[in-house]
């Protein structure tokens, strides 16, 4: 099993992840043609993508979903709720499946289980994924962590984790208050801080990889993440990866 991502931030969001003969891309908030330029950069073909999930309706995760999915007949998964307030960009597909936010499917390979996060969306998920030996959790776009958060994520072989934004320089930054207020808030953005105490709540025994992710370009720096989840897991700062908008990261494995 292994994973990369296309791209990590509020300009656009995607990570693959493939076992045996299935690969999926969580999320995808890029346009038809960047998407497939990104996915070549990790030698993916479109065509060989078995689902796309969806977390939410928010555009730099579901933006660039219809017209990719169309072009190239991939079918997409999400949640009944998002499905409400996405459907209408989907009516001419014909393989489209909504899903409950507690309810786990298998695709191919892989096993999706997702679980409900508290974000200012329809009915958000994040996802743990899994090809029956590995577990990737993914978490990004929440305001808090919650039990059932911690319960879905703990034990997992790798973690792709939001680290938004630094409190600080998110307080000091020209943001209006309101937008302050909705990042900073329980269903806005998971801040570094967050993102380390919620990491020193789970179980990390297996945990071969950690990935910062969806890291804001105004409001925080790889080296503030960095920092943050190292000093919930007590490693050297450098083990710790980053999922930055350009590049996103390339592959990891997990044996």
């Amino acid at each position: 099993m292994r994973f990369a991502s296309i791209g990590s931030g509020s300009e656009g969001n995607g990570l693959v992840v493939e076992a045996g003969g299935t690969r999926v891309l969580i999320d995808c908030g890029f346009g038809v043609r960047a998407t497939a330029s990104r996915l070549a950069r990790i030698g993916v073909a479109p065509e060989s993508l078995s689902a796309i999930l969806v977390t939410h309706e928010h555009s730099d995760h579901v933006g660039g979903v219809p017209a990719f999915a169309a072009r190239h007949r991939i079918p997409v998964w999400l949640t009944f709720g998002t499905l409400t307030m996405v459907g209408v960009r989907f009516a001419e597909m014909e393989h489209v499946y909504g899903f409950d936010s507690h309810d786990a499917f298998a695709i191919g390979d892989l096993e999706i289980r997702p679980f409900p996060v508290p974000h200012d969306a329809r009915e958000p998920v994040q996802f743990v994924v899994t090809d029956g030996a590995f577990r990737l959790g993914v978490l990004t776009d929440l305001g808090v962590s919650t039990p059932c958060v911690e319960a879905s994520l703990s034990g997992c072989d790798a973690l792709v984790l939001e680290c938004n934004h630094d409190p600080g320089m998110l307080a000091g930054s020209d943001y209006p208050k309101s937008l302050k207020q909705r990042i900073a808030g329980r269903f806005g953005h998971l801040d570094n801080d967050s993102a380390a105490a919620l990491l020193a709540a789970l179980e990390t025994h297996r945990l071969q990889h950690i990935l910062a992710a969806h890291l804001s370009q105004q409001n925080n720096t790889p080296g503030r993440a960095r920092a943050a989840l190292a000093g919930a897991l007590g490693c050297d700062p450098d083990w710790i990866g980053i999922a930055d908008q350009a590049d996103g990261f390339a592959w990891r494995e997990l044996t």
